[in-house]
Parts: structure tokens; C-alpha cells; sequence
């Protein structure tokens, strides 16, 4: 089958390694969008980080953010579906990795992507690339309140514990009810269980009537993993972590050699 719809990781896969998207970048997705083919960004960012690359790359339709988490369509504001973790297992997930890594710090994005919520000490680690946000507007509140509300995401970071070694815990606890990636950010991410990106790309598809065959998906880190696999062709750009390459259909070229543009010129070259 032809190729109708492209969903894209934006951080390390689409964007250079300067954060924006380059003029051969934007020209390819608009050459795509001129041939009929959906274009969709496919991130770990909140709607406040997506708005500016959309204008950049030219994205006016479905959008999935918090890795999967929720649809909504840039145009309209429509949203297509919120897959949220409930309190209970947030608080379960908590008290557990707590227990054995002390100091932690979470933050929970609710409100369609629009709330942050944050513990107490968390803007203190935090830098504005984090999650595009001025740390300084982030408050702080208790543990407590972090987690009493349904979250899209939960992040969590340390002051001194490596991300690795917290998410190699949280997998550790063996518990259920949520799903747990890293994004090549700062922080370990939670989402609801069975969200990844793949879930979310197949519910825009569902809406649109494309099969998984008809999309081309392109990644580079742990938490494009599931997407690249169900996509009919997933591309891993040349600087992607080795799991995603090894499970990738090809290795494009890298972010920073405008890797996505150059799978989509030839593409569309036939």
C-alpha cells in the first residue's frame, strides 16, 4: 500500500539538534502534505512545547503529546481522546519507588496538557528546555497533591540519581497499571496503562481511515519504540539509541542531516 499518513517524533528525529526545524525539513513535509499524505507530530511535549514547532513545520491537524497520551487537532482545538493514570496507581507507584530510591521529585500533566502540577523542590532541578516552561512559574506543592488528581503524564527526576537508574527501578517494583518510558529528557515518564505512541498514532488512523501499513513513523528514542514496530515502515534517524535502530525497517540518515526530509524526498520521488 501507498504511504498516507506520516507521524513523527519531533525532538532528536525531526527537529535539528538546534531544537527547529530546518527550511529542507518543512519543505518535505509540505511537498508531502501537497500529495495527500497526513502529516502528524507524535511527542512527549505538552501542547505550550508543541505550538511553536507546529507553526515552524506547518502542522494544522492531529497532534498526539504526552507519548501518546492524548489527540487533540491544532485547528480546532478538538480533542480526540485523554488516557489518564488514576490516583490509586500513582500513589501505588509512589509510595513503592520512594521506598527504595528517597528524594525523589514528580510533577503531574493534567488538564489536557495545559496543567503542570509540580512537588515541592521540583523547579529547583528543572531547566526551561525541560518542559518549556519558566521553572520559576512552577510553584510547588505536596506529594500529596501531585498525585490526588488523574495525570496524562507523571514525571520523575532526582536531584543526584541518574534517569536510567530510576526508571531500571521503577521496572523493578513489578507493578501493574501504568506504562513507563524515557524520551531522552531528564526525567522518567508514566503514562496510563498501555499508552505509547503507537496506541495514539492508531486512534488518529481509526478516525481517518488509514491502516497501519499506510504509515510511515519515524523515532529515535526508547519511547518511539512501539510506534516504529506497528507503523508499516518505521524509521530510526542515524543518531537513535541502538533498541531503536535494531527494530526499525531502515536507519535514515541523522536529525542533524535533515534524516526524515531526505526518507521523504525519496518517497515521494517514487
Amino acid at each position: 500500500m501507498s504511504i498516507r499518513l506520516i507521524a513523527t517524533d519531533l525532538d532528536g528525529t525531526l527537529l535539528g539538534d538546534d531544537g527547529a526545524v530546518s527550511p529542507r525539513t518543512r519543505a518535505a513535509l509540505d511537498a508531502a502534505r501537497d500529495a495527500g499524505i497526513a502529516t502528524i507530530p507524535v511527542t512527549a511535549r505538552q501542547p505550550i512545547g508543541l505550538r511553536p514547532i507546529a507553526a515552524q513545520a506547518g502542522f494544522t491537524d492531529w497532534a498526539l503529546c504526552g507519548n501518546g497520551a492524548y489527540g487533540v487537532h491544532l485547528t480546532t482545538g478538538e480533542h480526540l481522546f485523554a488516557e489518564e493514570i488514576p490516583p490509586a496507581v500513582q500513589q501505588e507507584l509512589a509510595e513503592a519507588l520512594n521506598s527504595v530510591l528517597p528524594g525523589l521529585v514528580y510533577a503531574s500533566v493534567r488538564d489536557a496538557g495545559e496543567g503542570f502540577v509540580a512537588q515541592e523542590g521540583y523547579a529547583a532541578l528543572a531547566q526551561t528546555s525541560d518542559h518549556k516552561r519558566d521553572p520559576q512559574t512552577m510553584g510547588g506543592v505536596p506529594l500529596v497533591d501531585v498525585l490526588a488528581a488523574p495525570s496524562l503524564k507523571l514525571v520523575i527526576r532526582h536531584p543526584s540519581v541518574s534517569i536510567p537508574e530510576i526508571y531500571a527501578a521503577l521496572q523493578a517494583l513489578g507493578l501493574t497499571g501504568f506504562e513507563a518510558t524515557l524520551s531522552g529528557a531528564p526525567f522518567v515518564e508514566v503514562m496510563a496503562q498501555g499508552v505509547t505512541k503507537a496506541t495514539g498514532v492508531a486512534q488518529v488512523c481509526a478516525r481517518l481511515g488509514i491502516d497501519p501499513s499506510e504509515v510511515l513513523a519515524f523515532g529515535d528514542a526508547l519511547n518511539d519504540l512501539e510506534m516504529l514496530r506497528w507503523a508499516g515502515r518505521g524509521v530510526a534517524v542515524g543518531n537513535a539509541i541502538d533498541v531503536v535502530r535494531d527494530a526499525a525497517d531502515e536507519v535514515a540518515p541523522s536529525n542533524a542531516d535533515d534524516g526524515v526530509a531526505q526518507v521523504i524526498e525519496r518517497m515521494l520521488a517514487g
